[in-house]
């Protein structure tokens, strides 16, 4: 190559090189318009169902992200030793006959919102004249009130300060529901089986379809352990604990209740085919025969 070659080679304005642009990032996931409005509906029809607004103090207590509370903080106090900073009151009929008042002690520092959302129940409206509806080994479950909608706003933020305190009393030994006079609200039901297999017909074939039993939570439905109760635990929030009245709690676990059937190789055939008698009969498993109210309750000075 000439000189001059090499001149007119080395004058040439070299283009830039192209800038490397950034991988687009995929977009957040978004609700569906239908499905947002469905929840902001559901949220703005109901106010009444939210607790009633958080000091800073609670606010500050309540944990974030529970997942990372489980991993990361260190056992603490557990249940026997939360400290109790507010009381509560449940009276109590079975048959129409008075059987006693229940005193409960509220963990308004360890459980802010969950306290809250009881104190709304159990001053206003919510748990009077509503009933106990189950009785099994290890516990005795309160209705609630069903005519609350379950809110995703507000049973999310039970369960998760629900885990939280289960991390926080996870080295007390025997879990948050190892002994009698837990006081919890049920965020997951522990009675809700799986979903059972049945058979349908569809197109003249039968076909094998998945059903659930049971509903949803509303955050309202309360449980008072009658001894260990371990399987709560990932299915109740705890809030309080009896200070008075255990022997009240006793009498509702002596109520008969209707047999739990479900193991009868009939009801399993019944529940197979669709049987919708089966299913009416399945609620009403370990329902007291006699009816068990809330007369009056309230907090206590």
């Amino acid at each position: 190559m000439s000189l001059q070659q090499i001149l007119n080679t080395a004058s040439k304005p070299t283009s830039p090189s192209p800038r490397r642009r950034a991988s687009p990032q995929p977009p957040p996931p978004k609700l569906t318009r239908r499905a947002a409005a469905a929840s902001t509906l559901a949220i703005a029809a109901a106010p009444a169902l939210l607790p009633a607004p958080l000091s800073r103090a609670e606010e500050e207590a309540v944990e974030p992200a529970p997942s990372a509370v489980a991993s990361a903080a260190p056992p603490g106090p557990c249940v026997a030793e939360l400290p109790v900073t507010a009381k509560a009151f449940l009276d109590v009929s079975i048959g129409g006959e008075p059987a006693g008042r229940i005193t409960v002690g509220l963990f308004v520092d360890a459980a802010p919102f969950a306290t809250a959302r009881f104190r709304s129940l159990v001053t206003g409206v919510g748990y009077r004249r509503k009933e106990f509806v189950k009785i099994v080994p290890g516990y005795v479950q309160h209705g609630g009130v069903v005519s609350y909608p379950a809110v995703p706003a507000v049973t999310d933020r039970l369960a998760a300060e629900g885990d939280a305190l289960r991390a926080r009393c996870g080295g007390g030994g025997g879990g948050v529901h190892g002994a009698a006079g837990a006081v919890s609200i049920v965020v997951r039901d522990p009675g809700l089986p799986p979903p059972k297999p049945k058979l349908v017909a569809k197109g003249g074939k039968l076909e094998v379809e998945e059903e659930q039993v049971g509903v949803v939570p509303n955050g309202t439905e309360f449980v008072i352990t009658t001894k260990e109760a371990p399987e709560l635990d990932a299915s109740a929030v705890l809030l309080r604990r009896v200070l008075d009245g255990m022997d009240v709690v006793e009498k509702i676990a002596a109520v008969p209740t209707v047999k739990d059937n479900g193991g009868s190789p009939y009801f399993r055939v019944a529940k197979l085919i669709g049987d919708k008698r089966a299913v009416v009969a399945e609620r009403g498993f370990n329902r007291p025969y006699t009816k068990i109210l809330v007369t009056n309750c309230g907090m206590l000075n």
